[in-house]
């Protein structure tokens, strides 16, 4: 099984410590996934920039923790094999430890969560009005499958 991750960090924006460890763990979930011979974007970024994003791309003058971007177009590569390119995620690095301090967790675990939230949106999946509660078991399809792989995937790497 084959996929890229091209991970980018918002200009003048300090490169987080963990950054490393990001293309091993989605590289991780894609595979935990079956997804063969993709590529994914991801970005992080502050808050000021996510909230450009998010008023931007979905009318709404807020920052938020993550954006996903499906895109789903295929392309050939120099070598001649064929690539989905999946989409673009962007993560707020800044909403890290405020989502971690609300649902009392690890930045580490909250960081892992919203790559996979991330993953699950550019793959088609939605939550609806649906969100993660602190202490509440997810009901919808994508939120279920969001913290059954957290849980599969936890103890490995970031």
């Amino acid at each position: 099984m084959s996929n890229r991750v091209l991970i980018t960090v918002e200009e003048n924006y300090s490169r987080p410590s963990w950054l490393d460890k990001v293309e091993p763990f989605v590289l991780q979930v894609l595979s935990a996934l079956d997804y063969d011979r993709e590529e994914i974007s991801l970005l992080f970024c502050s808050d000021v920039f996510m909230k450009n994003l998010n008023s931007t791309y979905r009318h709404i003058a807020a920052s938020t923790d993550v954006l996903s971007f499906e895109n789903g177009d295929s392309y050939t590569d120099e070598d001649g094999q064929e690539w989905k390119s999946a989409g673009d995620i962007a993560i707020s690095v800044d909403m890290l430890p405020v989502n971690a301090e609300k649902f009392d967790t690890t930045v580490d675990e909250e960081l892992k969560r919203l790559l996979i939230h991330g993953i699950l949106h550019i793959h088609g999946m939605d939550h609806g009005a649906e969100h993660i509660e602190k202490g509440v078991d997810p009901v919808c399809d994508m939120l279920v499958l969001q913290e059954k792989l957290l849980q599969q995937i936890a103890g490995k790497i970031i």
